[in-house]
């Protein structure tokens, strides 16, 4: 059976690692949106983070025995506590300057967190074993979906839906945004809005590590992993809107099935078809997609 003279089974298969793709452009561009948003802050640490949960869970199976589930929940606790300690050591003393200066303060730190993993582990990847619970794969007729995968999908739609709708529709949402713009009137209020800050990029370096547990049995876990994701996610966000969090969440999952897409219709064309429409974007909208002009 074809489709617009593509045969189903591959054009199936291509959207599916599309959606897969997009999922963790989704959750990566979404805690990058929320330390942006939030923080004004932008993380170029936010790679090596996702390396960290991967690394997370490799190590707690490898020597400590921990499970998959185990590990989906310490890992970005332990990397969300390792942010929380440089916002407060580093970040912190960087918020009254230009946004420069952050910027290459994280991406330093990037260099440094990739440099040692790389020197102790080298540079190829380690396999991370899939859970036995999710062996096999489901038949949909037209194409098998993997267990995992369908969980990957499924979990990061669960992730990004709830924080956006804790940021977006709830009290402490409200008192985030609030603090960002009036941080003297929230203070006055008896909120510790310091804490407030450093809790916001904790959670946002979890969702990272989130990602990279995640992503540690569908990719082979390797100090690079980072690298080679992180320079995509930016341009989601900027598409998506700098500090959007809807916009992070609907153009990771969208342009991972345009990626998916273009691997089936034009493969040439699909390492750069992202940052075409990034071009794109910005020439008529510079604030992107669900950004808004300030």
């Amino acid at each position: 059976m074809e489709i617009f003279g593509i045969p189903s089974q591959a054009l199936f298969g291509q959207l599916l690692i599309g959606l897969i793709n997009g999922s963790f452009y989704a959750m990566l561009s979404l805690g990058l949106a929320v330390i942006f948003g939030l923080l004004n802050i932008i993380n170029f640490t936010h790679g090596a983070q996702y390396m960290l949960g991967a690394f997370a869970a490799y190590l707690g199976l490898t020597h400590l025995g921990l499970s998959y589930w185990a590990s989906l929940l310490l890992a970005p606790l332990i990397t969300g506590a390792t942010g929380m300690l440089i916002e407060r050591v580093m970040l912190a003393r960087l918020y009254k300057l230009d946004h420069l200066y952050g910027l290459l303060l994280t991406f330093g730190l990037a260099l440094i967190i990739q440099g040692l993993f790389k020197n102790h582990f080298g540079a190829s990847g380690m396999p991370y074993a899939v859970p036995p619970i999710f062996a096999g794969s489901f038949q949909l007729g037209f194409m098998f979906l993997p267990k995992y995968r369908a969980w990957v999908i499924v979990m990061s739609l669960l992730t990004c839906l709830l924080t956006w709708y804790v940021i977006e529709r709830t009290k402490l949402g409200a008192y985030l945004r609030a603090a960002t713009e009036r941080p003297e009137l929230v203070q006055a209020f008896g909120i510790n809005v310091p804490r407030m800050i450093t809790l916001t990029y904790g959670f946002g370096v979890g969702l990272a590590a989130l990602a990279g547990v995640m992503a540690a049995p569908i990719y082979q876990v390797s100090p690079l992993m980072g690298t080679d994701i992180i320079i995509v996610v930016f341009a989601v966000v900027v598409i998506g809107g700098m500090g959007s969090i809807l916009g992070a969440i609907l153009t990771g999952f969208g342009l991972g099935l345009v990626e998916g897409l273009t691997k089936v219709i034009y493969p040439e064309a699909s390492n750069t078809v992202i940052f075409l429409i990034m071009i794109i974007v910005l020439l008529f909208k510079p604030a992107g997609l669900f950004g808004s002009e300030k």
